[in-house]
């Protein structure tokens, strides 16, 4: 087997580059874990306040920040690739079940983010079937809303409306 190439079930193939929106994913995908990272930093004096439930989201929404540049950019469809595929998974729906937990910010009820979270529970298990099955173009597509949705859109909006962290950042 050639280097960088991939046995599929019916042949070998070159695994798919990232194209230019998957390298503007993972970008932003770093820019908001640097963000929230800056936000954790200011808010240091006040982290014995804070439930263990939304440390436990702070920890899986930003191990699938940390994965999701390198899940975008390096070759997929290897042993690795499926490994660290689980592993973001498995972060993005806890990630989405922790949120269940989270609503301090809005009086106790359920948000509009709330329904992203919806969707990630029952979507990010079709994701890694997709993958398995060697539906590739139907998996780069739900990664790519995923991520774009799920992870980077939801996560811009803890930022205003005086959530946590961005009575952190902007304090």
């Amino acid at each position: 087997m050639a280097r960088g190439n991939v046995l599929t079930r019916d042949k070998m193939t070159k695994p798919l580059a990232a194209d230019a929106y998957e390298k503007v994913l993972a970008i932003a995908a770093l820019a908001l874990f640097g963000t929230i990272m800056v936000a954790l930093a200011k808010g240091y004096p006040r982290w014995g306040g804070v439930p263990l439930v939304i440390w436990g989201h702070l920890v899986t929404v930003m191990l699938a920040l940390v994965l999701t540049p390198v899940m975008l950019l390096r070759p997929r469809g290897d042993r690795p690739h499926r490994i660290l595929g689980m592993i973001w998974v498995v972060a993005m729906v806890l990630t989405a079940v922790e949120s269940f937990f989270v609503r301090s910010t809005n009086h106790g009820r359920f948000s509009v983010i709330h329904i992203i979270s919806a969707y990630v529970v029952i979507a990010a298990p079709l994701l890694w079937w997709s993958a398995r099955n060697h539906r590739i173009a139907s998996h780069r597509r739900q990664v790519r809303g995923m991520v774009t949705g799920a992870l980077l859109i939801a996560g811009f909006f803890t930022l205003p409306f005086g959530r946590l962290l961005g009575r952190w950042l902007f304090a």
